[in-house]
């Protein structure tokens, strides 16, 4: 007779295979025409909100693996809110405006560019800007992404711009808004200002000079050694080309300054520095004098070349980490330098343009680019006795974001945010302390960035943004930044587009009788510089967030790359505090930067970038997801085919998990079949406890966003407690014991149980594969698991002094396989049911174990057990417990047609003679 029909195998339609690039395409579809984020929102409608705002990837090129990162994060974030009882809609954005586009769009024109006005640049960038975000949004999509991509925010749309102008016109009405001439960092290469967040630093190698100032002023009243000598303030710079901007030398009030006799004259340096200066300059020289800077202050030196005075003033910034302790100060061309001068009345004189060269009249030096002029100021120094030495040095040195060239401070005419006017830096400050910063050190970070950053250059000299809307009078040249005309002119954008800013005239952008508050005039020019574009997105919170009535500001969470601590953290922060009062989130968290499996960055050059589109089209975005969750993204994460195999593979273990369990409870019904824990086995009561630890530690990794510990708790549960041990024992009582039995039906209960917690756990990260398992899952619930809540946490179910004798257990067992692989090796044994194993041990252990006899076969997965006082012949002394050993032999007897155990007893019923008494039974 064949047996096999009378088999409980596993049967299931749940394919063994994930074929996740295949799949998950076909589950996309299904989500999408099944309306799953509507019904999400929907099934949400009543409960508590939690808003995660999206900070806005910029609509240019295709995504790369940290945008893939930064999405499937917050993706994570939210499924996870979603299932512990939130509403958590996601309203994903776009950044639109601003120069990379602008520039792109200037390759793609080529010389046509210089043929279209600003208008029609600005509706090809539009255009450009559009492509890329349907190419973005369906490739977010193909991470698992769910949210509302129909209607997305763009910093584009009209009402944005409309938002962005009015956000503007609050800080002219609070007196934030002011123009200006400051240094700022300026682009050569791009034309136009940059902000904080659009400077790189890169090593770069300048030239450093020492520079000798003739002091022009007679000091030997207050220094009798220097009488009737010639001396001088000695500076040193690593830009030599700032030098025809100097106007002064800085030195610090509380440090001594020492007069040295040299072969090249008296020369004045702090004395903390004289040693190292004398060795840099090659110089021997004698100390005449010792002095406070006080006796120098207000005092005259010449310039070096150029018939003017450069005054002695004294600054706090000096430091004597290097050089003199003597500052080269150009007003014009550096923070600290525009500071003092602004102080102490200097001009802040700046003679180079736009491109980077020296204006026309600058003698010597007009018409030349400024790095290129560095030759040739060093020369003039030469020529007149003025340099002392110099050598190239190499050190970190401001770049452009976007053109990777050398940027430099310029003084221009720009408009500002003032981080003084209304206490915006101190109520910046006290908003730090009142959010929450995941990891903690980004409070310490950002704080540092707003103690000390100047006040916020908004102006940027481009087309492609939002105007700032500011009018000059034709007749005086007044400007005219009135909050309220502002806002009047943003309500024409909300209409009609920003674009009307550069098609309309000045008149029809300006409400009716508008006048100069100067003199009266009624004509005005418009101002052409655009906004920074960090003050775009800056305001996302209240373009987005507070119109919106299915969201709310401000947001529980903002989520972003740690560079963004000085970029769109930074800027919605003074942006909200300058405008509202208070930090427009609750909790920030920032992740690293993902670099390949060596700790290398990314690099097209080094051709090491991992492109996601790669990964899914080889693995699946499954993969990738599973890769996003494993890491501490806290830290620089790596990815590499190494790390990706290894997580592939830690897939599979889980997907088979989920496959076995539901082939062996393709019969069961929950509602009907259910055993009560109290009826249950103890290995299936240990195996609840097992589940509830999982429990409590998966939902406390959501809660704390702990993710890898969510991996690795799953991947252990699925291999070591469940594949290892739990379900490989469970094979012979769910595969054998008969359909109905109270041990089967105990068995599949608590497995429909692992696999109904186990998948609404990983649904976050794992969503394609936990939707489509929970499609098989039988009984009654949610149409997806996306619609589900988190398993609830059942404390009743731990037993710890039930886990303690099975912990006894599992340490005998691991003793007992490593005895049943020598016999295998010795070829004793072929499969491990192909044994019998005698066991002696301590009088207590034995004693134990005695309490298990009848389960210990089924625990080790052979034949039969022997429990003896003391051994005869040779045998396994167990490493771990001391006492045990083990003797593994042929199991006895015959092998039963159906369960493949050997017995004894086999031929007692003749209606069955070649099955077990145990198989009989559940046949009959």
């Amino acid at each position: 007779m064949e047996y096999k029909d009378t088999l409980n195998l596993p049967q299931t339609d749940f394919p063994m295979k994930a074929n996740l690039n295949q799949r998950e395409p076909e589950i996309l579809n299904k989500w999408e025409a099944e309306g799953l984020y509507a019904r999400m929102e929907e099934d949400g409608k009543d409960k508590p909100l939690y808003i995660l705002h999206d900070g806005p990837p910029y609509a240019n090129g295709h995504i790369h693996i940290g945008h893939a990162l930064n999405k499937i994060l917050k993706d994570v974030i939210l499924k996870s809110k979603r299932m512990e009882g939130f509403r958590a809609p996601y309203v994903p954005g776009w950044d639109c405006h601003g120069l990379p586009i602008e520039l792109q769009v200037e390759k793609n024109l080529g010389s046509k560019k210089h043929e279209i006005s600003k208008l029609e640049m600005r509706r090809e960038c539009r255009k450009y800007a559009e492509k890329f975000i349907a190419i973005q949004r369906d490739e977010f999509k193909r991470l698992g992404v769910l949210g509302d991509w129909d209607t997305p925010y763009l910093t584009m749309n009209y009402a944005y711009e409309g938002q962005t102008a009015r956000e503007l016109a609050k800080f002219a009405k609070s007196g934030g808004l002011y123009r200006g001439k400051k240094p700022v960092h300026w682009c050569s290469s791009c034309v136009t200002a940059l902000a904080e967040a659009e400077v790189e630093y890169a090593d770069h190698t300048s030239p450093s000079i020492y520079v000798r100032f003739a002091l022009r002023d007679d000091v030997s009243a207050a220094v009798p050694a220097l009488a009737g000598k010639q001396a001088y303030v000695v500076i040193w710079t690593t830009t030599p080309w700032t030098i025809p901007a100097n106007l002064a030398v800085a030195l610090h009030p509380e440090f001594d300054y020492v007069a040295l006799e040299t072969e090249k004259g008296v020369l004045i340096v702090a004395e903390g520095l004289k040693d190292s200066f004398l060795k840099a300059v090659g110089l021997t020289g004698e100390v005449i004098a010792t002095f406070k800077a006080a006796v120098l202050e207000r005092k005259r030196c010449k310039h070096p070349f150029y018939d003017r005075d450069s005054i002695v003033l004294l600054g706090e910034h000096v430091t004597l980490e290097a050089g003199t302790g003597c500052v080269h100060t150009a007003p014009g061309h550096g923070q600290e330098d525009y500071e003092l001068g602004l102080k102490e009345g200097l001009d802040i004189y700046n003679p180079v343009d736009n491109h980077g060269k020296y204006i026309q009249n600058v003698e010597f030096f007009g018409g030349q680019f400024v790095f290129a002029a560095n030759p040739a100021v060093i020369e003039k120094l030469t020529e007149v006795g003025a340099l002392l030495g110099q050598a190239d040095i190499v050190h970190s040195y401001p770049h452009c974001w976007r053109c990777k060239k050398p940027i430099i401070f310029r003084a221009t005419e720009q408009w500002f945010i003032s981080m003084e006017a209304d206490d915006l830096r101190k109520k910046s400050l006290e908003a730090v302390d009142q959010v929450q910063w995941i990891p903690k050190w980004g409070k310490e970070r950002i704080h540092g960035m707003i103690e000390n950053r100047p006040d916020w250059c908004i102006s940027r000299q481009r087309t492609w943004g939002v105007p700032i809307t500011a009018f000059s009078c034709k007749a005086c040249g007044e400007y005219l930044a009135d909050g309220a005309v502002m806002d009047h002119v943003a309500d024409h954008f909300t209409q009609h587009s920003a674009d009307v800013w550069f098609d309309w005239e000045a008149a029809q952008l300006l409400p009716p009788g508008t006048k100069c508050p100067k003199c009266g005039a009624t004509e005005f020019e418009k101002e052409m510089d655009i906004l920074d574009v960090w003050f775009d997105s800056g305001v996302s919170h209240a373009a987005v967030l507070e119109p919106n009535p299915r969201l709310a500001s401000p947001a529980d969470m903002y989520l972003e790359g740690s560079d963004q601590h000085r970029g769109w953290f930074h800027s919605s922060l003074l942006e909200s505090v300058g405008t509202r009062g208070r930090a427009p989130y609750k909790n920030v968290l920032t992740h690293g930067f993902v670099v390949d499996g060596s700790g290398r960055k990314m690099s097209k050059s080094v051709g090491n970038v991992v492109a996601p589109e790669e990964i899914i089209k080889k693995y699946g975005a499954e993969i990738l997801r599973l890769w996003v969750a494993a890491q501490d993204y806290r830290d620089d994460i790596r990815i590499s085919q190494e790390i990706l195999s290894r997580l592939s593979e830690s897939y599979r273990r889980i997907r088979n998990t989920s496959k076995y369990i539901l082939g062996n409870i393709n019969d069961f019904d929950p509602a009907r079949d259910s055993v009560a824990y109290a009826n249950m086995p103890e290995i299936d009561r240990w195996a609840l406890h097992q589940l509830e630890l999982l429990k409590e530690k998966v939902l406390t990794a959501y809660d704390e966003y702990e993710f890898h510990v969510l991996y690795h708790a799953v991947n252990g549960f699925c291999t070591v407690e469940m594949s290892s041990f739990y379900l490989d024992i469970l094979k012979d009582r769910v595969y054998t014991s008969k359909k109905d039995s109270l041990e089967r039906r105990s068995a599949q209960t608590v497995m429909y149980r692992i696999l109904d917690t186990l998948l609404r756990l990983i649904a976050p990260v794992l969503s394609f594969t936990a939707d489509e398992a929970w499609q098989y899952l039988p009984g009654e619930h949610e149409g997806s698991v996306h619609l589900a809540v988190f398993p609830t946490l059942q404390p009743e179910v731990k037993d710890d002094k039930l886990v303690e004798r099975w912990e006894r257990i599992m340490k005998v067992r691991a003793e007992v396989s490593k005895a049943l692989e020598q016999a295998r090796v010795a070829k004793t044994i072929g499969h491990s049911l192909d044994a019998g194993v005698t066991i002696s041990a301590e009088p207590e252990l034995l004693t134990f174990l005695r309490e298990y006899a009848a389960e210990l076969a089924a625990i080790f997965i052979v034949s039969k057990v022997a429990l003896v006082d003391t051994m005869a012949g040779d045998s396994y002394a167990a490493e771990t417990l001391p006492g045990l050993r083990v003797q593994v032999s042929a199991a006895p007897g015959e092998k039963c047609d159906r369960c493949w155990c050997y017995s004894e007893e086999l031929g007692q019923d003749t209606s069955h003679p070649t099955i077990c008494p145990k198989c009989t039974k559940a046949v009959v």
